[in-house]
């Protein structure tokens, strides 16, 4: 029974001890018994800095420079994770990490899961030059990407010019998409994501049109979802991809609508001035005539309505029992004040 017993401990402790992982590494003189922090970052977009929502555990640095992180409480999923050491005290670190920001810090990010045994055998005061031995291939994948940054670096820098930095815009934006998708891990590849499609850098407005029409965006989301279906890091990806397509889509439609709206208010305005413009040259012609009617005498204004109706001379002499010759005269009179030679010119006048 106790031979059982023995047998039944051992076996669960050779499980729990390899189920452990294992994060150990060397740091300069500089960081002589500080203390090492082990965070996990759940926000892509938080990759570089010190946030201290994201720190899992701490351990102390011995004379030597040695460190080791050890346990099982991490994931058994591969997640992104970082190891990271300053100078700052401890008393003043909530004041000079309050925004994520440590000009006196250095770190390593690395790819991990709960069973992994990694070690850091040189320092990482620079990443881009420390080796990572790891049972995880994937731990070494950001150590990559940041050693062709340091390649695009020296491109930029070569010749200072407008032209040289739109040239290699051009090139690196590609070459950094490609470079992630060969990395085959969308973790990573989620890095170089953040990367150019942040605001602040040279790439976001080759990012806004790549996202327009390239198909890389939708592969990125189909891997992410066969490999971490459930992670927190899809859904972040989802998000800001629904979000920025939202945001290039929705100008056309809000300046397709925009010049809609400006053409119906410019219809609108054109038909209510012409309408304006129309009543008031129907009111204009009616004072011309009332103000045209008012010069003529009582008699006068007789004889125009009566030339109106289309009456002949002699009718209107037998209407207002006067001579013809009289008639003619006061016509005259009425063209001379009407300012027309006609009949037809009169009744012109006055047609409604």
């Amino acid at each position: 029974m106790n031979i059982k017993l023995l047998f039944v401990l051992f076996f669960i402790s050779s499980f729990s001890v390899k189920a452990q992982y294992s994060f150990s590494g060397q740091v300069d003189e500089n960081h002589l018994e500080n203390s090492v922090y082990l965070s996990l970052i759940e926000d892509y977009r938080k990759l570089s800095g010190v946030f201290s929502e994201q720190i899992i555990t701490k351990q102390q640095i011995d004379t030597s420079g040695h460190f080791q992180f050890r346990g099982n409480q991490l994931d058994t999923d591969n997640r992104i994770y970082r190891i990271h050491i300053d100078n700052c005290k401890e008393d003043e670190q909530n004041q000079n990490h309050f925004d994520g920001h440590c000009d006196d810090s250095k770190e390593i990010l690395f790819i991990a899961k709960n069973t992994d045994t990694i070690s850091f055998p040189f320092s990482f005061d620079n990443q881009i030059f420390c080796k990572i031995n790891s049972t995880n291939t994937k731990a070494n994948a950001f150590v990559r990407i940041d050693s062709l940054k340091e390649v695009m670096k020296f491109d930029y820098g070569e010749f200072r010019s407008e032209t040289n930095r739109k040239l290699n815009n051009k090139k690196w934006f590609k070459t950094l998409q490609y470079f992630g998708k060969q990395l085959n891990e969308p973790l990573a590849e989620l890095s170089i994501y953040a990367f150019l499609s942040d605001r602040s850098n040279n790439f976001h407005e080759y990012y806004l049109e790549d996202l327009k029409t390239s198909t890389y965006y939708d592969d990125l989301n189909l891997r992410l979802s066969e490999q971490y279906p459930n992670s927190v890091y899809l859904r972040q990806y989802e998000n800001e991809i629904n979000a920025d397509k939202f945001s290039i889509e929705e100008p056309d439609k809000i300046s397709s609508g925009k010049w809609s709206s400006i053409l119906l208010i410019f219809l609108g305005i054109s038909l209510l001035f012409n309408g304006f413009l129309l009543y008031w040259l129907i009111k204009k012609k009616n004072n011309n005539k009332s103000n045209l009617k008012s010069s003529l005498t009582k008699q006068e204004h007789n004889i125009l309505q009566l030339l109106l109706e289309d009456k002949s001379n002699k009718d209107i002499a037998e209407v207002l029992f006067v001579s013809v010759s009289t008639v003619k005269t006061h016509i005259n009179n009425v063209y001379k004040k009407l300012n027309v030679q006609t009949r037809g010119e009169v009744k012109k006048l006055f047609n409604k």
